[in-house]
């Protein structure tokens, strides 16, 4: 071989290897993106912004792919600005795809075009078609609703329902004013419909989980969950139950996560939860909303949480905030962009090691309202969810909320799911929807009457009285599991918490959900633990403890427990095989089983208390806000 021969073959290797280690990515399980909105893609028309802005985020968080909007608030990208962005960032070996919000004045209560003007109609479809010319995939930003009720808005719906009218308003107008137009100019452009964070509100806003994943090339999930105690009222766990619900919704093409800083003035560990929680669900990809809060808020004292000083933390503030050294160079975290990047790539470590998520499903029909975000809540107290818009057959388990009475047909199914052996758990809030069709199976009420309670009895006491509903059931036909007053033991009255009834082969147990869900946090330990065991058929372990702590089950064998409190807390993790140890996933380490001790006085009712001979029983402990992966 000649030598110009031999040089020009390695001049296309090396370029070949480049080209390669660029497309690689920065994490081995999924891919980390962000986005720019139209605004900001606008400023970049200034170079010394581009680039500036560009050295500080890249400097700090390790970047795969970059979504440039067009579109947003009536204002609509230059084209010669986007493709000078579009040419910057693919220069940066970042994947790049495009982005639109369909709004016109967000400061205006997110006003959202109205898809009853053909005007605003052929606006959208010109957008989509814009956007289509110069990007392969673009990604609908979560206003793809309609909050309009405008004289044509009110005009247009007739004497239909807000809700029926948008569902099929927003269904017509994805397929005709995006899908169609995009395609048309660009055949290959994959759209991806991005949702937001509050599902079980969708379909009064038009967002229609039944018809449009079937014809978006994907859907987006929004992960944010900020302030429990914010406007959205979204506990922790929904940054990791919204994604395993909408793969459930569209297996296969459900693309990712989508975490804001929301949340950041509570402290560091409230953001980088978020992210963690959304890669537990194994998904490939999370976007950080957005590029300019990776630029612009910066890391100050006050994200160091409290907590931080006992040290030991999953999310540590302290390693997160030193200088580190990048590409050769000594870089001083500025932005929470570090945060994110040091949370992501020690999930990256841990998602390597796990399997598929599984957890006690719970049927939510598509489209139905009833004890909205109960899930979260149920999450949050250990109970791993697996929320379907199906009614699955073949487990040994099925949890029902007031939801589930959108089925018309679910007094059947829970019968079938009975006489087959399986076990059905219903809430309260169901049984008082359906309690005049269960009475075939269970002659239960459950109307306005409440009760104060704080006693749970052998249970324990919680920390403060709350409102419960009473259910009322004939004595030996249903038997109370787990009981509550004010006081129980030494008082008066008492009323089920968790109550079962058993019909044909199947055993059906009403769980008692208080007036406020929140109180679900307040129930004592010994009361949760039963409540877990009950509900850890399908799932192969379950957790003791207190509340506010969270399992999360994958089919390889594999757990994840987080605790969620601002303090330490001690744990059993109760697997239900023999097993000689527990194994810490990232450090190896070995949990050798605790033993045993069963809980004296209620042999009566001992199938539901205690261990049985078949389970392991081990014992862990958690720091505030920390993680921790185990094998069997």
């Amino acid at each position: 071989m000649k030598y110009y021969q031999f040089r020009r073959i390695l001049l296309v290797a090396i370029v070949l290897l480049t080209v390669s280690n660029m497309q690689a990515g920065h994490f081995k399980n999924f891919k980390v993106s962000t986005y720019i909105r139209a605004q900001d893609v606008a400023r970049m028309d200034d170079d010394k912004f581009l680039q500036s802005t560009w050295e500080t985020v890249s400097s700090q968080v390790d970047l795969d792919k970059i979504y440039l909007e067009t579109h947003r608030d009536a204002f609509t990208v230059p084209e010669k600005t986007l493709l000078k962005v579009k040419k910057f960032f693919l220069s940066k070996g970042l994947e790049v795809g495009g982005g639109i919000t369909f709004t016109r004045s967000e400061p205006t209560d997110f006003e959202t075009y109205s898809y009853a003007k053909e005007e605003e109609r052929q606006q959208v479809k010109q957008i989509s078609e814009f956007t289509a010319k110069y990007f392969d995939d673009f990604i609908l930003d979560d206003f793809f609703f309609i909050d309009l009720k405008n004289d044509d808005e009110i005009a247009a719906k007739g004497s239909k329902s807000w809700t029926e009218y948008r569902l099929k308003l927003m269904a017509e107008a994805g397929r005709e004013l995006v899908m169609k137009p995009a395609k048309a100019v660009n055949p290959k452009v994959k759209v991806i419909i991005k949702y937001p964070n509050w599902y079980d509100h969708f379909h009064g806003l038009g967002f229609n989980l039944e018809e449009e994943p079937t014809y978006f090339d994907g859907i987006w999930t929004g992960t944010e969950t900020r302030d429990p105690g914010s406007a959205q009222h979204l506990q922790n766990y929904l940054s990791y139950n919204i994604v395993r619900y909408f793969d459930n919704i569209a297996p296969g093409r459900n693309g990712g996560g989508w975490v804001d800083a929301g949340g950041i003035h509570m402290s560091m560990d409230r953001y980088a939860e978020q992210l963690h929680l959304t890669m537990l669900s194994k998904t490939p990809e999370i976007i950080l909303w957005n590029y300019m809060q990776l630029y612009e808020v910066k890391i100050t004292p006050n994200m160091r949480a409290a907590w931080q000083a006992a040290g030991g933390n999953s999310f540590r503030y302290d390693e997160m905030v030193a200088p580190f050294t990048k590409n050769g160079k000594t870089i001083t975290p500025t932005t929470m962009a570090r945060f994110a990047n040091v949370t992501l790539h020690e999930t990256d470590k841990l998602i390597s090691l796990l399997g598929k998520p599984v957890g006690l499903v719970s049927y939510k029909p598509y489209h139905s309202s009833g004890e909205e975000f109960l899930q979260n809540y149920l999450g949050m107290i250990g109970l791993p969810m697996d929320m379907h818009p199906q009614w699955i057959n073949g487990k040994q388990q099925i949890l029902l909320t007031e939801q589930a009475a959108k089925d018309p047909k679910i007094v059947e199914k829970i019968k079938q799911q009975l006489k087959n052996g399986g076990d059905v758990i219903i809430t309260t809030g169901l049984l008082k929807v359906i309690k005049d069709q269960l009475a075939d199976v269970c002659e239960l009420y459950c109307g306005d009457l409440k009760a104060i309670v704080n006693d749970f009895g052998w249970f324990g006491k919680s920390e403060r009285e709350f409102i419960i509903p009473q259910v009322k059931y004939f004595t030996n036909d249903a038997w109370e599991v787990v009981s509550a007053g004010r006081p129980l033991n030494g008082g008066v009255s008492g009323y089920p918490i968790l109550l079962r009834d058993t019909y044909s082969k199947g055993i059906l147990f009403v769980l008692t959900i208080p007036d406020d869900f929140g109180n679900l946090y307040d129930y004592p330990a010994p009361a949760l633990n039963v409540i877990r065991k009950v509900m850890s058929k399908d799932v192969g372990a379950y957790i003791e403890g207190p509340s506010k702590v969270a399992l999360f089950p994958y089919d390889n064998k594999t757990l994840v427990i987080e605790n969620f409190n601002d303090h330490p807390v001690s744990l059993r993790v109760v697997v239900n095989a023999k097993v000689n140890s527990l194994r810490n996933l990232l450090t190896d380490e070995q949990l050798k089983p605790a033993e045993k001790v069963q809980p004296q006085g209620m042999f009566f009712r001992s199938r539901f208390f205690g261990y049985d001979d078949g389970q392991t029983v081990f014992d862990v402990q958690l720091p505030a806000h920390s993680y921790i992966g185990l094998g069997y």
